[in-house]
Parts: structure tokens; sequence; C-alpha cells
């Protein structure tokens, strides 16, 4: 079968399984050449009818859970993952896949478990340590995040997603020259990685290396025609050398790239806000807003533009907005209230 192409293989497994129904290696063997073709739909009906012939079959069940993992439906997932470790629970993958789901749903404790009982049946291997560090990085203690990290390099010192994540907790903590280092091996691992090239050009911004930082924006500007994020990512860099004019046109050519994108608007508003030119600010948070409606955060700050412009019903109108969009969110009621007893001074008169 090396020289047939997917499909013919396909073909030919069907042939074979017409006549040989209770033949389980074909059964796997047509679930696997469906998952090459990304046919998820195909991957689970064979496998369903996998497990009406033999349902205590542990590589069908995981199958089956991945699927609707891969699908979303984490419970129907967690479901299938159950029922594999009811017939094998010394199988590490099993408990890995549950900590994924748990992680999924942001249940820290059952996550850590999961993946810790894997670790106890697999404890060589890398991306069970590095699932347990993304939890912590997800929970912001990016001391633990930061050793386990380690641990999983320290068995796959080539694994680049650990080798990017970890010098993104290192950029957390502040730790500019270890995450540069780190930046700086992957993209020799990966030179075509545009992505990589904007992190170690972050990295140098906050470095103040702005030669290099610029360099390398300009490398990930070549690498790929999705450039929006890397536009603002080298728009920001601008602010932080302080080289204003060219910030703002940066963010003009974000904004001309993808004008139904909010992120551009948002940011040059911002910086026309700092330097005092509010009603272009106004304009720019409103374009913000159609682009994305329902962000509390962009009303806020089209409030705090109307506030400093003194226009207080304004402000006010955009506060509530917010407050309708975040309801349980304190901070914005407290600007709320403390800009209400601003105008109901200015109302009656009251210095």
């Amino acid at each position: 079968m090396e020289n047939m192409s997917l499909n013919e293989k396909i073909n030919e497994l069907v042939v074979k399984m017409a006549k040989e129904p209770e033949n389980i290696a074909n059964y796997h063997q047509l679930s696997e050449l469906y998952l090459m073709q990304k046919d998820y739909d195909k991957v689970i009906s064979v496998l369903d009818s996998l497990l009406a012939i033999k349902p205590d079959d542990v590589q069908a069940l995981v199958g089956m859970g991945t699927m609707w993992f891969y699908e979303r439906d984490f419970r129907k997932s967690l479901s299938y993952y159950n029922k594999a470790l009811e017939v094998n629970p010394k199988n590490y993958l099993i408990y890995y896949n549950i900590g994924n789901v748990f992680a999924e749903w942001k249940n820290f404790s059952k996550a850590l478990f999961y993946y810790n009982r894997a670790i106890d049946l697999n404890s060589t291997n890398p991306e069970i340590y590095n699932a347990i560090a993304l939890l912590y990085q997800d929970i912001e203690d990016y001391v633990e995040a930061k050793a386990y990290y380690e641990k999983s390099l320290s068995l796959d010192p080539e694994n680049c997603n650990a080798l990017i994540d970890l010098g993104n907790v290192c950029f957390k903590l502040f730790d500019y020259e270890t995450a540069l280092k780190l930046f700086k091996k992957v993209f020799v691992l990966n030179p075509d990685n545009e992505l990589v090239a904007v992190c170690i050009a972050n990295a140098l911004t906050l470095m103040k290396d702005k030669k290099q930082a610029y360099t390398y924006y300009e490398k990930a500007l070549s690498m790929t025609d999705d450039k929006y994020k890397i536009y603002i990512c080298y728009a920001i860099s601008m602010t932080e050398f302080k080289e204003y004019g060219k910030a703002e046109d940066m963010f003009k050519t974000a904004i001309a790239f993808d004008p139904k994108a909010p992120n551009a608007y948002v940011l040059l508003a911002n910086l026309y806000s700092s330097s005092n030119r509010l009603c272009e600010a106004v304009k720019l948070y409103k374009e913000a807003i159609q682009a994305a409606p329902n962000d509390p955060e962009t009303y806020m700050l089209l409030g705090n533009v109307h506030y400093l412009n003194k226009d207080l019903e304004q402000a006010i109108q955009a506060y509530r907005a917010s407050i309708s969009l975040a309801p349980d969110n304190d901070e914005y009621r407290l600007i709320y209230s403390q800009v209400m007893e601003d105008y109901v001074k200015s109302v009656r008169g009251v210095a």
C-alpha cells in the first residue's frame, strides 16, 4: 500500500472491511487514514462501528474521546475516556487526555490530579509537564509554570512549543534576556516562523535595542501575508522608543490592512488620548465600537476621553454602555458613580 494514494488506500480498506467485518485492525487503519484527511465525521463513524463489535477496545474509546474533544463536546469526550479508563486503568495517555478536558473546563485541581496520575505512569513524557506548566501559566503562577517548562525541556530540549511558552513566562517575569535566548533558539529551529520573529522583536524592544527590534519586525513582515498583528506590535515598539509619528502611521497601516478589526483603532485612539488629541481619539473609539460593539473596555475608554473633554453627558452615556456589558465590574461602577457625582454637582452649580 506504500505507493498508493490516500484515497486508494481508503477504498481498498473499505473493500476489505466488507469482506472481513470482524477484522478489528481494518477499522483502526481506516480511522487513521480518515484522520490524516481530517475527516472527523468519518473517523467517528468508523470507530462507532468498531465499538459496536468490540465495546472494550481501548484504542477506539480513546480515539472517540479525542474526536469529540476536537469537536469541543467535552462531556461526550470525557465519557469515552472514562470508559477507556475502566478497561485499562494503567494507561497514562487516558489520564493525560482527561486532564486536558478538565483544563478546557478551567478546573485546575482536577486537571492537575489527572496530569500527575499520568506522570506516575510515565514520568518521561515532556508533553505532560508542558500541560501542567500551561495550567500554572493560566492562573498566572509563572514561577511554577517556569519550573514545569524547564522539566519538559530537560526531556525534549528542542520542543519548540515549550521553548516559546517558557520564553513568554520569562517575559512575564521581566527576564527579557532569557526570553530572548529562548526565542532565538526557536528561530534557529524554525527560521520561517514570523511569530517567533515578533517575539524576538518584542523582547529586544523591552531591552531597548531599537535597531535589532525593528530588524526582526521587518523580517516578520516579509514572511507572511497576515501582517495585521505584526503591524500592531511594530507600532507599539515605536511608541516605546518615543517615535510617535511613525507609530501613528503604522497603526494607520494596520487599520487599512484590516478595517474590520478593532485593536488598531483602540491603540491609535489611546495614543491620541495620551497626547491630548481628544476629538480624534473619540472618533477612533467609536470606529472600534462599530467593529466590536460588545467590548465594555472600549466604551470605558470612550467615556474617559469624553470626561477629559469635559463632556460629562457623553461620558455617562459611554460608561452606562460599558456597565450594561459588564454589570459585575466594580471598577467600571466606581468610575461611573464618581462621574455622576461630578455631573450632579455641575448641574447644581456646586464648585
